[in-house]
């Protein structure tokens, strides 16, 4: 109990510290004793949270509110979890006003709070406001944060969320000389880019495959010539995935609040879209650096991560993507700390043929034909792969080809057709009473319950997997496969024509 007639005040205030996804729970706890004038911060903290007390007395000074001349303590509990970040100072602000009397100690007890602070008090927008208010909700605790952070944080709506644009509106409001209003959602975003799929002239096969990589979230590697449209079938899979469900919007958005990327507080549906650069470095692509951030592939999640020019990133990247294809997500491991991200995304790549990318010309390959076309796919392991579930060679397009009229359907039509294959996927998932959301995550007694096909395919598929040596997860993602074909046409059965078109996708360049 606190007993403001002690001679030394305390008082404590709540916050997160953040390990992956997981808002972990800290103390800040505020201790004014006689002693020589002193400010210190203790509870492992690092150099940003460290220079908090200067912030913090400065901003105090600018609103003149003077610290007494003894010793100020604040101590960040549990004091073995490492604090990490800026958004530490509103907290410990808070924490030593309810020391000084100047705010009810019992109303800052029951708080939770994140936010940088100005010299001048002002409340400047900090990562992590999103899971923080799921904390706070689990605590039954009020959130106070930055005005920036107010619509994403009452997201949540577990918890009233109040957001000031300066300390000292915090102050009033506590003190109820000027209650904030709750804070409201910020709007939600449906991003569209307008690309549209009649635009790509030809590669009708592509575009098939396209579908059912959509459909069943089937990871896609496209090899062609330069110029074939690999990019720009590529460019037009967003807009043929359907709106993320509240549940995943959600889940997306936390990630995306730790990396400081949802834009004024919105929440998208749309699926996101990552493609970065081939010459990418592993911790950007998988998560960690100093503070273990996500990566890539957890930015991409419930989305799609496309890699360019596949090939060409380093091995060591490539493969460190195989675990988290399988696992869904991914396990960030550093000396200080240890942080897990999901990361259940369609990869799709595209590589050219070999290194001069013109291995299917004979005037213009070089002279190293068709030997460099082996090495330069050879840098894919086997193992990887073995992962993608369609494969396939795009041929180049004429430019005469560019004077024909558009064929095949438009975005909205196939995404129409892939929004009731998802849609068949989840009614079946929750009948039988899944975890999994789409066929690519069926596996074992699921897979075989959901994708058995009759006994012609049954026949193909047993006769192909051992012409070309199929391994067993080559010969499950054949099923994968052929279950969201028989989807796309509407029909509960995967029959032999089913199993035929997966196994057209499967075989490519030799590689099985």
């Amino acid at each position: 109990m606190l007993d403001a007639t002690r001679p030394e005040s305390l008082a404590r205030t709540y916050t997160v510290a953040f390990e992956g996804l997981e808002a972990r729970r800290v103390e800040v706890q505020c201790a004014i004793t006689p002693g020589l004038p002193a400010f210190s911060i203790v509870g492992l903290p690092d150099r940003a949270v460290g220079e908090a007390r200067d912030r913090v007395r400065t901003a105090l000074s600018t609103m003149a509110i003077a610290l007494p001349s003894k010793r100020v303590t604040i101590n960040l509990s549990p004091a073995d979890l490492p604090k990490e970040g800026s958004h530490f100072d509103l907290p410990i602000a808070l924490a030593l006003l309810g020391a000084l009397g100047i705010v009810p100690r019992d109303r800052v007890e029951a708080a939770m709070s994140l936010g940088e602070m100005s010299l001048d008090g002002t409340l400047v927008p900090v990562i992590g406001a999103l899971p923080t208010a799921l904390a706070a909700g689990e605590d039954g605790r009020a959130l106070f944060c930055p005005a920036a952070c107010g619509a994403e944080a009452a997201w949540v709506g577990a918890t009233p969320v109040f957001a000031g644009r300066n300390l000292a509106e915090i102050i009033g409001h506590l003190t109820d000389r000027a209650p904030l209003p709750p804070a409201e959602p910020g709007e939600v975003h449906s991003e569209r880019s307008g690309k549209d799929l009649r635009e790509v002239r030809g590669q009708e096969r592509a575009k098939r495959a396209l579908e059912i990589a959509a459909a069943g979230r089937h990871h896609f590697l496209m090899v062609g010539a330069p110029g074939s449209g690999k990019s720009m079938l590529a460019a037009r899979l967003p807009d043929l995935l359907p709106p993320l469900t509240a549940a995943e919007a959600l889940e997306t958005s936390m990630i995306h609040s730790l990396a400081g990327l949802l834009d004024e507080g919105g929440i998208s549906r749309t699926r996101p879209y990552r493609a970065p650069h081939h010459t990418a470095s592993m911790p950007a692509i998988v998560g960690g650096g100093r503070h273990a951030k996500p990566g890539e592939i957890s930015l991409a999640h419930n989305g799609v991560l496309f890699l360019d020019e596949f090939p060409e990133y380093p091995r060591q990247v490539l493969e460190t993507l195989r675990q988290p294809i399988e696992t869904g997500d991914v396990v960030v491991a550093r000396a200080n700390a240890h942080v897990t991200y999901p990361c259940r995304f369609l990869l799709l790549a595209a590589a050219n043929p070999c290194r001069c990318g013109h291995l299917y010309d004979a005037d213009q390959a070089c002279g190293r034909a068709p030997l460099c076309g082996e090495d330069y796919l050879g840098r894919i392991s086997g193992p990887l792969m073995d992962r993608f579930d369609l494969r396939l060679e795009v041929p180049p397009v004429g430019f005469t080809d560019l004077d024909l009229p558009p064929s095949g359907d438009d975005s909205a039509t196939v995404a129409a057709r892939i929004a009731a294959a998802r849609d068949r996927q989840t009614a079946r998932f929750e009948t039988l009473g899944a975890k999994a959301r789409v066929n690519a995550d069926a596996e074992g007694a699921l897979l075989d319950q959901i994708a058995e096909p009759d006994a012609e395919g049954r026949e193909m598929l047993i006769k192909a997997a051992e012409r070309f040596r199929l391994s067993a997860r080559g010969y499950h993602r054949v099923l994968r496969v052929a279950r969201t074909i028989a989807d796309l046409e509407g029909v509960d059965a995967v029959r032999m024509p089913h199993i035929a078109e997966a196994l057209g996708f499967r075989l490519i360049a030799g590689k099985n």
